[in-house]
């Protein structure tokens, strides 16, 4: 499974819905778009320290999903399709949509404008 910032969050946070759903996971993977969008936050909390040091143990049991040349292929693929469609989303989330149609792994998110891109499964809680 891949996770989305949102997910990422929530997982943080404790989120009993989030954990169950990821506790039944082989292998979770974490876009490095996802990973810059929450360091991002992190320096803003209150918390910073605690969430720096949950992020840290985290990494160490998770894959770290770069952008390839693969990547930007699918990127252009996905980006064609939701343009055509007439159903553009956000650019950050373009490359996290391409990342997991490239790794062909469900997506952990709330954002429902997943749902619009062919060929990606996105888990909601």
């Amino acid at each position: 499974m891949i996770l989305d910032t949102n997910g990422l969050s929530a997982m943080a946070e404790g989120n009993p819905v989030v954990t169950s759903i990821l506790d039944r996971q082989a292998e979770v993977g974490v876009p490095v778009i996802v990973l810059g969008e929450y360091l991002y936050g992190v320096r803003r909390s209150r918390d910073r320290a605690r969430l720096e040091r949950w992020l840290e143990h985290l990494l160490d049991h998770c894959a770290v999903l770069v952008a390839d040349e693969r990547t930007a292929r699918a990127y252009a693929d996905v980006r064609g399709e939701l343009t055509e469609s007439g159903r553009p989303i956000p650019v950050n989330d373009l490359w996290i949509a391409a990342l997991v149609r490239q790794h062909g792994q469900p997506l952990l998110s709330r954002d429902q404008h997943f749902d619009s891109v062919p060929g990606l499964k996105r888990i909601g809680w």
